[in-house]
């Protein structure tokens, strides 16, 4: 198989942008997943 150069330094720099923020969008669902817990728990303490 060849590799089309061109194709392959698109690829390169999104795949290394997606990997540079991986760590952010990893922090923001955790954010996220605990909100929802606390927000379910204070609805059923009603």
């Amino acid at each position: 198989m060849q590799i089309n150069p061109a194709l392959a330094s698109q690829a390169r720099k999104i795949l290394d942008i997606n990997k540079s923020e991986r760590h952010i969008r990893g922090g923001m669902a955790t954010k996220e997943k605990y909100h929802q817990l606390h927000e379910h728990q204070a609805n059923t303490a009603i």
